[in-house]
């Protein structure tokens, strides 16, 4: 896979290019910011690339730079690294991209298995999204009003979840030891509570559901 790689902190940059070297990986630019990976990327393919959330040229500037990516290289997939779990984070990721996206954090991809398997399910398409940020914004309400997220039930709950990290039906069913009927029974019943009918493809609106607890986590309308 052809990895290009922005990341300003040196000794995490330098380990990161060990660690996709080691997986097999064609690392084909390393910048220590988003502008000088653009420019590195210009006329030159990339299956994924991986950004510091927050780096130069802004604060942010690893969305900064995903945002323009988008735009120039559609098809390359996305991974965002943090030292911090944040919903804010995760929504605006999700406005950048439906598809080919993940949001991990650092401590979390210092495993070439780890690294190489958020790689490959990016490059497929998926969504992968740090586990415990997941966990954590399904299991603890930010209060206790009553919105559509509280009629969900506890199994829809862990169902919600595990849609959050961005796994498939067949995944879902074997970390909940139940049947793949029983999933598409517990999302349907997710969608019908958010009011996400089939006017949507199944993938975004997957994503919207993710995106309506996120918002309600943040008391957003």
């Amino acid at each position: 896979m052809r990895v290009a790689l922005a990341e300003d902190g040196a000794l995490f940059r330098q380990g990161l290019v060990m660690l996709l070297e080691a997986a097999g990986h064609e690392v084909v630019a390393v910048e220590p910011g988003g502008d000088e990976l653009l420019r590195a990327l210009e006329g030159v393919p990339v299956d994924v690339a991986v950004l510091d959330i927050r780096m130069p040229p802004e604060p942010d500037g690893g969305l900064v730079t995903a945002e323009r990516l988008r735009a120039s290289h559609p098809g390359t997939g996305l991974l965002f690294l943090s030292h911090y779990a944040e919903s804010h984070y995760l929504v605006r990721i999700l406005e950048i991209g439906t598809e080919g996206i993940g949001y991990r954090l650092k401590e979390k991809v210092g495993s070439v298995d780890v690294l190489s398997d958020t790689l490959t399910r990016i490059a497929e398409g998926e969504i992968v999204i740090e586990p415990v940020l997941a966990r954590r914004l399904v299991e603890k309400p930010r209060n206790d009003r009553a919105d559509v997220v509280a009629t969900l039930s506890e199994r829809e709950r862990d169902v919600l979840r595990l849609m959050a990290e961005g796994r498939a039906n067949a995944a879902i069913a074997g970390q909940l030891f139940v049947s793949g009927k029983a999933v598409e029974k517990h999302i349907a019943s997710i969608f019908d509570k958010f009011g996400l009918h089939a006017d949507a493809t199944d993938s975004n609106r997957r994503v919207l559901a993710v995106l309506t607890y996120l918002r309600s986590q943040r008391g957003e309308a």
